[in-house]
């Protein structure tokens, strides 16, 4: 080819039960747990999530610092981008905690991440851990994961039929509009924040989410424009909402986009699930930080609670153990990535492809 607490029900610990033709599959998943156990690499990384912390803290700093000291320069416009990168690496590092991979305490964790997520992001944590937590559970499952629910674009094969006018030139060429479109995905990931915290029942501390994301949201534009004038202030925000929904797409969508489809029905075990969906990044040090370890999506999915930094060091042993089990283990180069995402989006906005063509599908059934 994020809170979340999705792994399989057993421990890799306890006991496993003996082998038998129906448990084989869930053993390989154990069997794998105790290679990554053995290897050291489930444990905390508190001194990588301090440094992190910080560097955010430094880069946020710097931020507002050249926003309130350069005046009214165009020059500012470099500074919007600067936002947009800043804020794309609190999601990841929010992303992080969301998984429990900071803190031992899931209490902590929690409130790192809705800190982080809300002030610093700009999104509702309640909203993000119930996506996401689905998402992990049924990555690219037609019907359960939100990912690929249909909006303005389409991602399951089929659910182009119907669309006419604008939305249907749109969907036609997606694959080449997808990129442009990220542009405006930060708008639209606020708006779904506000909407979640107003409407949804059952959000925790949705106060303590209102205020900061209040704060975010409301405070930091009135900033901007203070600072710079409506003319400047206006082309300023435009930047900044650019670059971090195209920074966030751009991040986000390697990791499963093109990869192949599972129907709702399919019965299949953990471990083949999360590989048989999910495809990882090559590159070296830039792409680990660029992707705030994202590129490791395998071995993410995999282990979801496996510090980040330790996604690297894990992923040779998951590679072994696919290949051993005969389970395709999908990896490319980002902009290999980029080119198998706008065809696949350009196949289904044409109607070119069969929801149920999927030979690995084929294989589970």
């Amino acid at each position: 080819m994020t809170t979340t607490t999705e792994a399989p029900p057993r421990s890799a610990r306890q006991p496993r039960p003996a082998r038998t033709a129906r448990n084989q599959q869930t053993n390989d998943y154990f069997d794998l747990a105790e290679r990554a156990t053995a290897a050291g690499l489930m444990g905390r990384r508190v001194g990588w999530y301090a440094a992190r912390t910080a560097i955010l803290a430094a880069g946020l700093a710097l931020a507002f610092t050249l926003l309130l000291t350069l005046g009214d320069t165009w020059w500012q416009l470099l500074v919007a981008v600067l936002f947009g990168i800043v804020f794309t690496q609190g999601a990841f590092l929010g992303h992080d905690a969301g998984h429990l991979q900071v803190f031992r305490s899931g209490r902590h964790n929690e409130w790192f991440a809705r800190i982080i997520a809300n002030l610093v992001v700009g999104l509702s944590h309640g909203w993000w851990a119930r996506k996401h937590n689905k998402h992990h559970g049924n990555p690219n499952v037609i019907g359960k994961d939100g990912d690929i629910a249909t909006g303005a674009l389409v991602f399951v094969p089929g659910e182009e039929v119907g669309r006419t006018g604008f939305m249907g030139w749109v969907t036609r060429h997606q694959g080449y509009l997808f990129f442009p479109m990220l542009m405006l995905f930060g708008p639209v990931l606020h708006a779904n924040a506000v909407q979640t915290l107003a409407t949804t029942p059952a959000i925790k501390h949705r106060a303590a989410e209102s205020w900061l994301l209040g704060l975010r949201l409301i405070g930091f534009p009135t900033l901007v424009f203070l600072t710079l004038g409506p003319a400047l202030g206006a082309a300023f925000m435009v930047v900044q909402l650019a670059t971090f929904g195209l920074y966030m797409g751009a991040t986000f969508a390697p990791n499963h986009k093109g990869m192949p489809l599972l129907p709702k029905d399919l019965t299949i075990d953990f471990l083949r699930r999360q590989v048989l969906t999910s495809r990882n990044i090559r590159g070296g040090w830039f792409t680990d930080i660029a992707m705030g370890g994202l590129n490791y999506q395998i071995e993410h999915h995999v282990f979801p609670r496996m510090a980040s930094v330790n996604l690297k060091q894990v992923r040779p042993i998951v590679q072994a153990f696919c290949a051993e089990r005969d389970i395709p283990y999908t990896e490319t180069g980002l902009f290999e990535s980029y080119g198998i995402i706008t065809a696949y989006l350009n196949r289904v906005g044409l109607g070119y492809a069969d929801p149920m063509d999927c030979p690995i599908a084929a294989q589970y059934r």
